[in-house]
């Protein structure tokens, strides 16, 4: 099995203190052959993400790991952009001269509101307005791969419950229809399971909706944001892929999918 892991943050994300090279080595020690870092980044004033990373410094980071590890580790240079369908034009002019391999997108705001908030006022009304938001942002974002494509739930399940597949079975449809349109993919991201949520996001659910469609690119990542938790069932989400009838898993080069059998 080759063991990759492409969903990382490190303290070049404002919600992490892990040290790059502390996840490399724990990567190699987990048996991890190729790791994707993927710093949050947003462009836009009123987000969290907006203004902590320095791009210059993380991407100091990312050629001294590769240089230090290189017999060792396979090393890709990504960002996860919080709503990159709203500031389109100003993120690809920004994107082009950086040469990243990756680029998740994801939804973490609606209507510059967090989720948290969005599901204080609306509870759990809030799923309807995350996946309009997330298909939005497939409609037209220029990404690789969609984060967590069922995020919402990891502020809403303890509160407000998860949210019902059949219910929400159209609008998924529509988004991982577009996906596959735009030729862009989805990642099994193992985050929630190392939590009470104890599932995957998205849901397999989902996962099985969208090879059912034609589905074909899909990432792992574990969304780690410590050492300890780099690559943490990555062995369970490549099994979820199997499950759901996928043969391949994908990391990415300057932004062209590669596939890797399992």
């Amino acid at each position: 099995m080759y063991m990759l892991d492409f969903h990382h943050h490190t303290n070049h994300s404002f919600d992490s203190k892990a040290v790059m090279e502390d996840v490399c080595k724990n990567a190699i020690t987990k048996g991890i052959k190729e790791i994707c870092f993927t710093e949050h980044f947003s462009l836009n004033f009123q987000s969290p993400t907006n203004g902590h990373i320095n791009l210059t410094n993380y991407f100091s980071d990312i050629k001294s790991c590769q240089e230090k590890f290189q017999d060792q580790l396979l090393i890709r240079k990504g960002l996860e952009i919080c709503e990159p369908h709203l500031l389109k034009d100003l993120y690809c002019k920004t994107f082009e001269p950086l040469e990243l391999d990756f680029i998740l997108g994801s939804v973490h705001n609606i209507n510059n509101r967090t989720l948290r908030e969005t599901l204080e006022k609306k509870q759990l009304a809030g799923y309807k307005d995350y996946f309009q938001e997330v298909y939005e942002m497939v409609s037209i974002a220029d990404i690789d791969v969609v984060a967590h494509l069922d995020l919402m739930k990891r502020y809403a399940y303890e509160e407000f419950g998860l949210y019902d597949f059949t219910e929400y079975r159209e609008i998924l449809e529509a988004i991982l229809s577009k996906i596959i349109e735009r030729n862009l993919g989805i990642e099994i991201n193992t985050s929630g399971l190392r939590t009470s949520l104890n599932e995957s996001l998205p849901s397999i659910n989902i996962v099985k909706l969208y090879k059912e469609l034609g589905g074909e690119i899909l990432t792992v990542g574990s969304d780690s944001h410590s050492p300890d938790s780099v690559g943490s069932f990555i062995k369970e989400a490549i099994e979820m892929a199997k499950e759901c009838g996928f043969t391949y898993v994908f990391s990415f080069d300057k932004r062209k999918a590669i596939p890797h059998k399992i």
